[in-house]
């Protein structure tokens, strides 16, 4: 039997793209009922006009509920207060102030639940010289020195893939479990509040230390020599990649996998100090030795020796990785999109990604009759107000 901790938690989600619906996505598979509020017809704009068919809505939004009702009706904005005190949670990531000038605010909310977890998601928080800035995962990565930090010096470039954006799902879905963790021992409610800026800041904390240590703004290479890592290419074309840190263990394990036991010798390699000095040399060293073998041979060679070491995978090969396998990191959606199941198990099990992703309006006439008559609820219809999945107009 699955462990969902947070069965029986309702949230509301009101907001989209990815950092808000990436950690309430996380809290649904845990076991919470999120229903997703979103304007009519074409839903929010993460669906790109594909209603339930975008693959990158569904890796965020599988197992929701969908209200679909317009906010800018006071109509609208009186059926989801009259729905707050259904709910354990609110979460939003409109620009700051948007939803409190509809009535929605952290403050009318609570006054309508008192121990209610308001949580607001922005680019750059509440206040401060950027708050009305749009933000989207880019934005996150150049304002936290991640471009900087991951490029060549003198060179920031895009990366291939976003992190700003999960890592600030990561960090409103904890905030959200603090919040109710103190709610339970406290009865009451708070607003919590992060943004994306904020969440970046806990990948900038090795940078920020190793622009200390070094006295300079670190960049993608900067590291090396103190991780002692290297990314390899072996005779039969593939990857590997290698990180000793400070550990003369490992160190050692290294040279006696590539039968190189004259390196433990070398004053240039023997101890760390002088090999973070010297790194670039050792890497040339190593990179020419990896280039002599296949690599079913150095993963034999260094899983003997006990070496840190790992395939460098493409995305394809991540999913099929057995390891990958083992841990049940993966559910596969009937058209073979794979969707991340959550980062922790309970028991051993990890929890399931239950269900699909709604449809626009899928919920908007269940969960309206929590607090509305059928009459009104077909009233709300008829006016636009409200918004029903009808399949037969997709």
């Amino acid at each position: 039997m699955q462990h969902k901790p947070l069965a029986g938690i309702r949230i509301l989600e009101i907001g989209g793209y990815i950092s808000l619906p990436f950690a309430t996505s996380m809290l649904c598979a845990l076991g919470a009922e999120v229903v997703k509020v979103e304007k009519p017809r074409t839903g929010e704009d993460f669906r790109r006009h594909q209603n339930d068919g975008s693959p990158y809505f569904r890796q965020y939004n599988t197992g929701k509920r969908s209200l679909s009702v317009d906010l800018k009706r006071p109509e609208g904005i009186d059926l989801v207060k009259a729905l707050i005190p259904r709910f354990d949670v609110v979460l939003e990531n409109l620009r700051p102030g948007k939803l409190a000038a509809m009535g929605l605010g952290p403050q009318d909310c609570r006054a309508l639940r008192p121990d209610l977890v308001y949580g607001s998601v922005t680019g750059f928080g509440s206040g401060g010289p950027l708050a009305d800035r749009p933000a989207y995962d880019t934005i996150g990565h150049a304002f936290g020195g991640l471009y900087s930090l991951f490029g060549d010096e003198g060179h920031p470039q895009l990366a291939g893939g976003l992190c700003a954006d999960l890592v600030t799902g990561l960090a409103t879905a904890t905030g959200v479990l603090a919040a109710l963790v103190g709610r339970l021992r406290t009865g009451t409610g708070q607003h919590l509040e992060t943004s994306i800026m904020e969440a970046v800041s806990t990948l900038t904390a090795d940078g920020i230390s190793q622009l200390f240590e070094l006295g300079a703004d670190p960049s993608r290479q900067s590291r090396h020599p103190q991780a002692q890592n290297f990314c390899v290419r072996t005779a039969t074309g593939e990857y590997l990649a290698i990180h000793l840190s400070s550990s003369q263990k490992f160190w050692r394990a290294l040279c006696l996998a590539m039968q190189r036991e004259d390196l433990l010798t070398d004053p240039r390699f023997a101890e760390y100090r002088p090999r973070e000095a010297a790194y670039f040399e050792l890497a040339e060293i190593v990179e020419a030795e990896f280039a002599k073998h296949p690599v079913q041979h150095w993963d034999r060679v260094l899983t003997a020796h006990d070496v840190p070491f790992a395939p460098v995978l493409t995305m394809s090969g991540y999913l099929a990785h057995e390891q990958v396998r083992w841990l049940d990191l993966v559910e596969t959606q009937p058209d073979e999109l794979a969707v991340l199941r959550p980062p922790w198990r309970f028991g051993g099990t990890r929890p399931d990604r239950r269900g699909v992703a709604p449809r626009v309006g899928s919920d908007s006439r269940a969960v309206s009759a929590e607090v509305y008559t059928d009459d009104r609820i077909d009233a709300l219809v008829a006016a636009g107000v409200l918004f029903l999945d009808d399949p037969a107009e997709s």
